[in-house]
């Protein structure tokens, strides 16, 4: 009887519409995201995203672009703990022109782009100014915005 084991390792990439990629995963062509929150008559299942009253906040878990739809005594929003998804990035929108978004999560804190000093609870998403649309991103620990 024979036995016999074969191992082999290789640094592997993925091309998509082309047949040299130069990355890990090389893309020539659009990209489309999964979106989340605007009701879209070309895709089943799609609806408003609204939040959740105090202290049962609406979980974000799914998608990547994330219009959020904050109303008054709904505004809650709440992210998952930064520390079971790391690289994690999802796109916030606050598609309300009235209402703020208040941004949570299940752990971890809030960091802006450029600072080290942590940025209290709740991420404050307004109608109408600044932090409006974020993008956060998580680095197995915490949560970083941009905007």
């Amino acid at each position: 009887m024979v036995f016999g084991c074969f191992f082999q390792s290789g640094f592997s990439q993925v091309g998509i519409n082309t047949s040299t990629p130069m990355s890990t995963l090389d893309i020539n062509g659009n990209l489309t995201i999964k979106e989340i929150g605007i009701i879209n008559t070309n895709v089943a299942g799609s609806a408003v995203f609204n939040g959740g009253p105090s202290g049962s906040a609406t979980p974000i878990n799914d998608g990547v672009y994330i219009s959020l739809t904050p109303t008054s005594g709904n505004q809650e929003f709440i992210l998952p703990n930064a520390v079971n998804v790391p690289g994690r990035i999802y796109i916030l929108r606050n598609i309300s022109n009235s209402v703020t978004a208040q941004i949570y999560t299940f752990g971890g804190n809030f960091f802006s782009k450029d600072s080290s000093t942590l940025t209290s609870s709740p991420l404050n998403m307004p109608p109408n100014a600044i932090l409006k649309t974020v993008i956060v991103v998580s680095d197995g620990a915490n949560w970083t915005y941009f905007f």
